[in-house]
């Protein structure tokens, strides 16, 4: 049994090293942008029929802090863990359905469970619409990632999301939620 557990970290630990040293070629920038495109617009559909999303006067304060902040948490961190980890790269599969579905699952699930420690986080991240939003990046995100091989560009859709939904959209900053 420990084999077993130190083959299985050592597996996602060289899966993640490969997609966080991956650089994307043109095709998959292309891929990553038209895939990034249709994600944000269906979030988009999703965030303002629901109500999620508003348009407001932007919250510009603490603008620089939010853009370099959002990089590390929620956008390296979450991708790492769902992305990097739980989907393999077009070498590794030809099939990615059923851990892309797999990891959309637990990542749109891990939005839940932050809610047991960030407070004041629940009244939104247990709306249907926000776990909609958070199951299409996360998709996008996934299809991304496994086409491309590479975390960066699921990294960067994730951190366009956040920022534009705490800066133009009405999101919370984490300092709400905590």
């Amino acid at each position: 049994m420990d084999e077993l557990i130190r083959k299985a970290f050592t597996a996602a630990y060289r899966r993640l090293w490969r997609a966080l040293v991956t650089v994307p070629d043109f095709g998959g920038l292309r891929f990553s942008g038209a895939i990034g495109g249709l994600t944000l617009v269906a979030m988009a559909v999703v965030g303002f029929s629901g109500g999620l999303y508003h348009l407001g006067a932007p919250d510009l304060a603490g603008l620089p802090l939010r853009l370099v902040s959002v990089i590390f948490i929620p956008s390296l961190g979450e991708e790492a863990a769902f992305r990097g980890i739980l989907v393999p790269d077009r070498s590794e599969t030809a099939r990615p359905f059923v851990p892309i579905a797999a990891a959309t699952a637990v990542f749109t699930g891990w939005h839940m469970v932050e809610t047991l420690f960030l407070r004041h986080a629940a009244p939104i991240f247990l709306r249907a619409d926000f776990l909609a939003c958070a199951a299409i990046l996360g998709a996008g995100c996934a299809v991304i990632r496994w086409r491309t091989a590479s975390l960066w560009p699921a990294v960067a859709l994730h951190w366009l999301a956040v920022v534009v939904w705490q800066t133009w959209l009405g999101g919370p900053g984490i300092e709400t939620l905590k």
